[in-house]
């Protein structure tokens, strides 16, 4: 089961894959879109790992609804609300449970990931966020693992698809051949659910 000191491992895991990865998340984000995208995520986590550093919320949700609502203050852009959107779906979804199980977080994650899709009009192969998400949220019943790669994979096949909704789809054709920034920073997401000791 995973409690909420699970959760607030899985955030601050978070925060450090996106210092690490900010510079390659806006190089890009260079090419199709405002070359932001690292940077405005880099704060975002950095300012959920210190409220978390400080208090640790008593529930799952409530560490995740907290985190989506620093995201949507502190983050420029789209990916802001976007992914405030994601984990405050994903923690509402969970209730007041102290405890929940990978099933649960998979459905719930499933709900947050509905909320994205409500919000910016798009589907998956459309070179957005959801390439990543929308595959890992399918093969989280198989482990934390199998989602890291399924959210992996669906990032680097966002390379070759023309933007049909956001920043890069002004671009048109010249936004294929590069791997979207959101589904980059996605999979960075799930994979920190490895690296908070997810099984």
């Amino acid at each position: 089961m995973l409690d909420a000191d699970f959760f607030r491992r899985w955030m601050v895991a978070t925060a450090v894959s996106v210092d690490r990865e900010a510079d390659r998340l806006t190089a890009l984000d260079s090419p199709i879109g405002d070359a932001d995208h690292g940077s405005n995520l880099q704060r975002g986590f950095t300012a959920v790992a210190a409220a978390l550093e400080k208090e640790v919320p008593a529930t799952p949700g409530d560490v995740l609804t907290l985190s989506g609502r620093l995201l949507i203050s502190t983050v420029g852009g789209a990916a802001g609300p976007l992914y405030g959107t994601l984990l405050r779906r994903t923690g509402k979804s969970l209730g007041d449970a102290a405890e929940v199980s990978r099933e649960q977080l998979a459905q719930a994650l499933r709900s947050g990931v509905e909320g994205v899709m409500a919000l910016g009009g798009a589907a998956p192969g459309d070179k957005t966020m959801l390439d990543a998400l929308v595959p890992a949220v399918e093969a989280l019943g198989e482990g934390f693992g199998a989602a890291r790669a399924a959210a992996e994979e669906g990032a680097v096949a966002t390379t070759p698809l023309q933007a049909r909704k956001g920043r890069a789809s002004y671009l048109g054709e010249r936004s294929i051949g590069h791997q979207d920034p959101g589904a980059t920073s996605s999979a960075l997401l799930i994979a920190a659910l490895v690296e908070a000791g997810g099984e």
